[in-house]
């Protein structure tokens, strides 16, 4: 049974970082993707970054390029997000996802508990 576990948000000023880490467990991941969802109030769930386990190739949102970085420890299982000059719109839960390839694409499968982000102007 694959588990993930957020951890790291909290409340920041405009401007401010927090490094978001999201521990996997329950079998071997090498062909799999880890992702970053968010979902601000009053919003639908929205696409933050991914990155695949193996080589660690990684894709952004458009509001997160150049602000925000994934990146993957294998020997921890554990994915991270850092997110840099947060602004007050970047207020939202944010999910670890892994998705599992499914014939030509991929399915976001498993889903953590989510973890609070707060950003103060």
């Amino acid at each position: 049974q694959v588990q993930l576990v957020e951890s790291g948000g909290g409340l920041v000023q405009a401007g401010g970082s927090l490094r978001l880490s999201c521990a996997a467990s329950g079998r071997t991941f090498s062909s799999e993707r880890m992702g970053w969802f968010r979902r601000c109030p009053g919003k639908e769930r929205e696409f933050v970054a991914r990155i695949t386990w193996s080589a660690g190739t990684t894709d952004y949102a458009n509001f997160a390029k150049g602000r925000f970085t994934v990146s993957r420890d294998s020997a921890k299982n554990t994915v991270y997000l850092q997110m840099n000059s947060l602004k007050p719109e970047d207020t939202a839960v944010y999910y670890c996802a892994l998705a599992e390839p499914v014939l030509s694409s991929y399915t976001w499968r498993y889903w953590g508990q989510g973890t609070q982000v707060t950003v103060s102007s």
